[in-house]
Formats: C-alpha cells, structure tokens, sequence
C-alpha cells in the first residue's frame, strides 16, 4: 500500500540537499549563559532569556509554593473552573504595570496574538500589516478572514498609503506592527504609524513580545519607550522571554479584555496556566518593579558585544536591540556555521528561508543581563576563528 505521507520524506530530503534541515538540541540544565546542551558546556546565545530571569531564585520559590497550594495544574480552562485568584492578580498586575484599563492572560505570545487578531476582525474588515511581522500575526490575520494589505517594512509612509486607499472601504481597520522584530532586531517606527492610524480611524495594535523587558521604563514595553500611553489600542507581550517563564498577554480597555474572554478561542479552549508558571509570573514582575538595574545591564552587555562585532567586521544589519543576526547569506552556510561553533563551545542559532528571506540567512545571537564580559570575549573570539576557517568573511 501506498504511504499517503510520502511527501514529507521527500520535502525533508529536500531540506537536508540545501543544508537546511536540523535536529533539536536538547538542553540538560538551568537555561544561564553557559548552559549544559547535547552533553557539553556551551556559552547559550541563543535563548531569550533576557534578564536572566528563567531559573531566578525568586521565580523558582513562587512556583514552588504554588504548586504546594494550588496543585500541578487546574483542571479546566478558565471559564469553567480553571481561573485561579492567582490568575486574576497577575492580570491586574500587568495591566497596572503597562497602565492599561485591563489585561488578559493567554497560554503562549503567539495564541495572544493569534487568537486576538482573529477574534476581533471578520471578513468585512482589513488588516494592514508590516512586511517582516511575526508569524503569529500572519496566521492571526488568516484565520480571522479579513482582507490583507502589507506595507513595505517599517515604512509609515507606505502604511499611510494603504490605509489612504481604504478610506472609502467598508469594515474595520487594524494597524499593525512587532514593536521589535524578532530577526533582525530593529524597533518599529510606532510614533509615526500612531499618527497614521490616528489620521485615518485604525485600530493600533503592536506585539511587544521582544520589548517586554527590555524597553521602556521597568521594560514596559515600545508605548513606554516612545512616550504613546493611551495612543495604542492593543498591546500584546510575552512572559516567556524577559519574564522568563511561559505565556503572552493582551493589554488594553476593559472592553476589549472582556470581549476576548467571550470570544478569543485560544483563551475558551485552552486550559489555564499551572499554578507553577502563573506564581513565577508575579514574582518576576516584582523583580521588574524593584531592579531596573537587570535593563541597564542588558543594555551595556549589548553594547559592548555590537560594538566588538562591528570592529571585527561582522554585518548585523539593522539591529538596535540585544537580537544582533550576524548575516552570512545562505542558509546552508549559516547553518553548518552553526553547527561548527556549537562545536567549539558556542551556542547560537543558525536561521534561514523561510523564517527569512532567501539570501538573508544569518546566525542570530542575543545576549543576556547575565552574560559576563568574559563569556562574550569568548564567544567573540570563537566567532571570528570559525568564520575564518570556514571562509564566512566578516
């Protein structure tokens, strides 16, 4: 008999001819800057562990306790029997700490995204997009049905164009941007594009899922960051990169929160946070509260690790933030350049087509709060030594 799912192995050789096919690393420790990865110590630039939060002391005390209180998980989704007080309070504590009316709590950054964006819009409506926004947003734009117009990437002007052309248009217009993209580290140009959807009667939603914790007052995000509090309609960030555990979440009116606990599907048909996760939650955003100093560390550490790249002479793009892609073309080659640093005791990623465009391959790093100046110096001169042996010019 016929195998029905022949294709797949056909596509995967096809993966492994271009250099593009990989395995999955497995990780043996505590994520840190120098973690335990496929049986040896590697320095990790590759998580997004920003802050250095994801095995905190604190972070693992709350989740300790909850779990003697509240149990491993809770058994529902949240509008049956699975919303915990706990679950509530963190709402209320993020909403207060972005200074929002309200905020919903999802089970990952891309179900926030996703499941707003496709709960809030239907077929009569129009979504003009960035270029280069997350895949979750993409999917989010589909499966709501609505019309798709993408503007060339963080370009204001050519979003002023498309929501120009559908000021005659029946439906509803959603404006829409990552705060920071997620590959190649540049910041949306939000100021302007509030100005555009202020103009011309959009919704404004931005994904700060790689700015929570990293930009902004206490990491409050790109609307702290610019100045823009009650400018933006829709806020979405993430607590499973700078807050260091799992989930996203939906700031904005009250109005808005409420209609995605009746109508959001991620959120109806997911079960609820186990206690664990949702009790490290609030204990980092304490830590957010009360140690401004982790950003500004962050920040000196990328500094300090942009400015070595650029005197080595590796391109990064146009990066601003602590994800700096080293750009090497294609992406077999980012791959086995990979592969040949993790053998030398480097961690970082290689990416290719299509989570980017062919010919913009790249190995993306991001540097940590924790990282010590050592373990870049390290990792710097284990970058230029590979590249050189495998003939990646810098």
């Amino acid at each position: 008999m016929a195998n029905p799912l022949a294709f797949l192995s056909e596509q995967l050789t096809q993966l492994r001819a271009s250099g593009s096919y990989f395995r999955l690393r497995e990780l043996e420790s505590a994520c840190e800057p120098v973690s335990r990865v496929d049986g040896r110590e590697v320095i990790n630039l590759a998580s997004n562990n920003y802050l250095g939060l994801a095995n905190h002391p604190k972070l693992k005390e709350a989740a300790i306790a909850a779990v003697r209180k509240y149990g491993a998980g809770t058994g529902a989704v949240r509008t049956i029997s699975g919303t915990l007080d706990i679950h509530m309070e963190l709402e209320r504590r993020i909403a207060a700490f972005k200074h929002v009316e309200a905020c919903v709590v999802f089970q990952s950054g891309f179900t926030a995204n996703a499941g707003t964006v496709s709960s809030i819009l239907g077929k009569d409506d129009h979504i003009v997009s960035d270029q280069l926004n997350h895949a979750s947003i993409i999917d989010g734009a589909r499966l709501s049905r609505a019309k798709i117009h993408v503007f060339e990437h963080a370009n204001p002007a050519s979003a002023g164009e498309k929501l120009a052309a559908l000021a005659g248009e029946p439906g509803r217009k959603l404006l829409i941007t990552d705060g920071v993209f997620s590959m190649d580290g540049d910041i949306g140009p939000l100021p302007a594009l509030c100005e555009a959807a202020e103009k011309y009667g959009a919704i404004l939603m931005v994904d700060d899922a790689h700015s929570s914790g990293v930009l902004g007052r206490n990491g409050r995000g790109t609307v702290d960051h610019f100045g823009l509090h009650g400018r933006v309609d829709i806020q979405v960030g993430t607590l499973s990169k700078a807050v260091g555990v799992l989930g996203g979440y939906v700031c904005g009116s009250r109005d808005l929160i409420d209609y995605l606990y009746h109508r959001a599907r991620p959120f109806l048909f997911s079960t609820s946070h186990p206690p664990a996760v949702t009790a490290a939650c609030l204990a980092a955003f304490d830590i957010l509260e009360a140690e401004p100093e982790r950003i500004e560390m962050l920040w000196a550490i990328t500094r300090y690790f942009k400015g070595e790249l650029a005197r080595l002479g590796f391109q990064t793009g146009r990066s601003e933030t602590p994800i700096t892609p080293i750009l090497v073309g294609e992406a077999g080659a980012a791959h086995a350049f990979s592969r040949a640093l993790f053998e030398e005791g480097l961690f970082a990623t290689g990416i290719g087509f299509p989570t980017v465009p062919e010919g913009q391959a790249r190995i993306r790093t991001i540097v940590t709060a924790t990282h010590s100046r050592e373990q870049l110096d390290r990792a710097l001169e284990i970058l230029a030594r590979v590249a050189k042996k495998m003939g990646i010019s810098p």
